[in-house]
């Protein structure tokens, strides 16, 4: 049975969400985060703040940075990885030489590496074995969360004991933190609902109303569960926190950048302005693809998120897919439309 050993965690990114898990854990444990760029991480010590992605909010002055991703995960006994899913590898790779053997190394992005399709959690697998591969997800709205309002939050690792030894560890204050032994299925949640919440921004943006939102989530969660469950996920998993809880806050929070994506869509911009306007990054759009891929592979119909595929690669446009969004015709609920 795994147990903690080490008191320090270490926690790679220095955006919004790896900012705010390590300040918020380093109230009970050596938290070090790393992050590229020097004058974040300079802030973060003297300041303790990261304005660029936090605003005003106050960090845990017990939070220590660095630049130095090998002085970060060394003599680690946890290492959490924070950073968007197309630059997961090159971290990990970064830090592999330092890397204490047989710990838990932990994903916080929820996205699929574009080409090999791989969940983070696999690509912990291929670069790191010897490691516990695991994911911490679910409704986790940064700037809530380091302000210090309530918030649930999801462990899975491929080792069940790992989780519930690490579990009081990341367990803090109003952060709860719970278990799950579905490691497929709560990685999946966090990467489908990201394309569901592009879609309910559209309709927002478009001036739909709370009853067509409600709709959208729900049938968006139907898809989420046929292709999660298609690829290993656990049924379960996709009416909790990884699922429905994240599906919710991601779908209707004015915080959601997916959400905000499509609300930027039905105002007729393109992606790739509304991309560059943006300095922090909206999985969904670069998840859609690769979702897609894998949904026509297994046979399996995501109208809503092949409405979405459409625009973001341009085939449609927000106001034309928007008409088309719930008008398959209604069957059972049990049947994609």
């Amino acid at each position: 049975m795994w147990r903690v050993e080490r008191s320090k965690v270490a926690i790679l990114g220095g955006g919004s969400w790896g900012t705010t898990t390590a300040s918020v854990i380093s109230r009970q444990c050596d938290a070090s985060l790393w992050a590229r760029d020097s004058q974040i991480v300079a802030e973060i010590n003297e300041q303790h703040t990261n304005q660029r992605y936090l605003g005003d909010a106050t960090l845990n002055p017990k939070l220590s940075a660095t630049t130095d991703i090998r002085h970060a995960v060394k003599d680690a006994g946890a290492v959490l990885i924070a950073v968007p899913s197309s630059h997961f590898r090159e971290v990990l790779h970064s830090a592999l030489a330092n890397l204490p053997a047989g710990i838990p190394v932990i994903s916080l992005s929820k996205g699929l590496e574009k080409g090999s399709r791989m969940r983070m959690t696999e690509i912990i697998q291929e670069l790191a074995p010897g490691r516990i591969p695991g994911v911490l997800t679910g409704p986790n709205l940064a700037r809530e969360i380091v302000a210090g309002q309530a918030a649930a939050s999801v462990l899975a690792l491929e080792d069940y004991s790992a989780a519930l030894a690490l579990q009081p560890l990341l367990n803090v204050g109003l952060f709860r933190v719970y278990t799950n032994e579905d490691v497929i299925g709560c990685e999946l949640g966090g990467v489908l609902k990201n394309i569901i919440a592009i879609a309910v921004g559209m309709g927002d943006g478009l001036g739909a109303g709370d009853n067509t939102r409600a709709a959208l989530i729900t049938r968006g969660l139907a898809e989420m569960s046929r292709l999660g469950e298609a690829l290993g996920g656990k049924p379960g998993t996709f009416a909790g926190l990884a699922g429905m809880g994240d599906m919710i806050a991601t779908c209707t929070s004015p915080q959601s950048r997916n959400r905000h994506v499509g609300m930027e869509l039905a105002k007729g911009r393109s992606i790739e302005d509304i991309i560059d306007s943006m300095h922090m990054v909206a999985e969904g759009v670069k998840s859609a693809p690769t979702v897609i891929e894998l949904a026509r592979e297994y046979g399996i119909e995501l109208p809503i998120s092949e409405d979405v595929y459409r625009v973001i690669t341009g085939e449609s446009n927000a106001r034309g897919v928007y008409r088309g969004l719930l008008r398959v015709i209604a069957g059972a609920e049990s049947e994609p439309g």
